[in-house]
């Protein structure tokens, strides 16, 4: 399915999955705008690869509400329309229960909530009230294996996504008469900024060996499954959680 005349919008895009995913948006033919919060440069190296001239990077804090109105309100302008967007902006701070004083654990959940969670919501929500002026669209939100796996060391994300995973869920049942399908992705380790300090050191073969694949995933792997659901996933795959992480967790 071709992506012409469509816009795409992606938070998170400076790198990673969400530059992934922007160059493939990109290359179907979509008018791509990214996101960032602190780094432009980046952002914009992202917007040097895609295929075309008029994509455009926009700046907004996600823990911020304005911000997240903002964001969508003005990549609607920028475009005239919204087509598609994908909640890939994430925040991880490690603060393992045993051993972090309770200011640490309070600022890791309320950083961790704020953009994980409410900022992905807010997005949502103000994505959906543009599609919902148009003929539909779709929304794809980045969750994590951490939301069914747990995460001991950083229980706020795990507890975040498993939060976006049951907000994708609630929305694709209230937009459905809307035309506008949702659908969440739950990798586990992939190669991003995050991960590759961690495969740098001595946790690396105990990552890598949670697959049977023995490695971890790429941004791309990610990146094409997102675009499938931005593209020709029918629309009875709405609410459906896709799994991606090299059956490294396998929930029944």
């Amino acid at each position: 399915m071709t992506l012409e005349g469509k816009t795409a919008l992606i938070t998170g895009a400076s790198g990673g999955i969400g530059r992934a995913i922007a160059i493939l948006l990109a290359q179907r033919g979509a008018r791509v705008i990214l996101h960032y919060n602190r780094d432009r440069e980046s952002a914009e190296g992202t917007a040097a690869k895609l295929e075309g001239n008029k994509h455009r990077t926009l700046k907004a804090d996600l823990s911020d509400p304005a911000e997240c109105q903002m964001l969508v309100t003005e990549a609607r302008t920028v475009a005239g329309r919204l087509d598609i967007t994908v909640n890939n902006a994430g925040y991880f701070s490690p603060h393992p229960p045993a051993t972090v004083s309770f200011e640490q654990w309070r600022e890791a959940w309320t950083e961790t909530i704020g953009v994980n969670l409410l900022g992905a919501a807010h997005v949502a929500y103000w994505s959906a009230q543009e599609m919902i002026k148009t003929d539909g669209g779709r929304i794809i939100n980045i969750s994590s294996r951490g939301a069914f796996r747990g995460e001991p060391d950083a229980p706020a994300y795990g507890a975040s996504k498993a939060g976006m995973n049951a907000m994708s869920q609630s929305m694709a049942k209230a937009l459905a008469p809307h035309n506008i399908l949702v659908f969440a992705v739950a990798p586990g380790w992939v190669e991003t900024r995050m991960a590759l300090s961690l495969m740098a050191g001595p946790e690396a073969e105990e990552i890598r060996n949670q697959s049977p694949f023995k490695r971890i995933a790429t941004p791309d792997e990610i990146a094409r499954v997102a675009l499938f659901l931005a593209t020709d996933a029918p629309a009875f795959m709405s609410g459906c959680i896709v799994d991606v992480n090299g059956a490294s967790y396998l929930r029944t």
